[in-house]
C-alpha cells in the first residue's frame, strides 16, 4: 500500500480497488481472529478502550490519586513483609513504609480524604513468624553414662578395678 492515490479518483473507489485486489491476492485469507466476534460486542462503547486495552497488555495499573496510592502501597508492603525471607527485612520493609506514611501527614495528597494509619511492626513481626517457623534443631544425642567410680579409686593410682 506505498502507492499513492492518483488524481481525479475518488478516495472511496481507489481504496475500494485496493481492497478488491488485496482480497483476491489472499491477503485477508487465515487472519487471527477469523470467524469470531468482535472484541466487546455487545457491551457499552468506551472511548477509552485503547488505552484500557494496552495498560492490560502492558500489566500496568491505573493511576490512583495520591491518598488512595498510599493505602495501597501500605497493604502491598504489608504483604511483602510476610512474604520476606528474614525478620529483619520484614522489619525494613515496614519501617520503610511507616516512613513514607509519617512523610505523607505533613503534605496534602489527592483523592478522598482518608488518614493512613502507621503500621504496627510487631504484628507483622508476628504474622511473619507464624508463616516462616524457626527450624526445630534436633536435640543432641545423648551421652553415653559414664562408668561409675567412688571418690576413693581417684586416690589410688594404678590399680584396676574388678566390677
Amino acid at each position: 500500500m506505498t502507492e499513492r492515490k492518483p488524481p481525479g479518483v475518488s478516495f472511496e473507489t481507489w481504496i475500494d480497488r485496493q481492497i478488491r485486489e488485496a482480497t483476491e491476492r489472499g491477503e485477508f485469507d487465515n487472519l487471527p481472529g477469523a470467524g469470531k466476534p468482535l472484541p466487546g460486542e455487545g457491551k457499552p462503547q468506551d472511548e477509552m478502550w485503547w488505552i484500557k486495552q494496552k495498560m492490560l497488555e502492558e500489566n500496568l495499573a491505573f493511576p490512583l490519586p495520591g491518598t488512595l496510592a498510599l493505602r495501597k502501597e501500605a497493604e502491598e508492603s504489608r504483604a511483602a513483609a510476610v512474604g520476606a525471607r528474614t525478620e529483619a527485612e520484614a522489619r525494613k520493609i515496614i519501617d520503610g513504609m511507616n516512613d513514607r506514611i509519617r512523610e505523607s501527614y505533613g503534605k496534602p495528597l489527592s483523592g478522598p480524604p482518608l488518614f493512613q494509619p502507621l503500621i504496627d511492626v510487631e504484628e507483622v513481626v508476628a504474622d511473619w513468624r507464624a508463616r516462616h517457623p524457626a527450624e526445630e534443631k534436633p536435640a543432641p544425642a545423648p551421652e553415653p553414662p559414664r562408668e561409675r567410680r567412688s571418690f576413693l579409686s581417684f586416690l589410688r593410682p594404678n590399680r584396676k578395678r574388678h566390677g
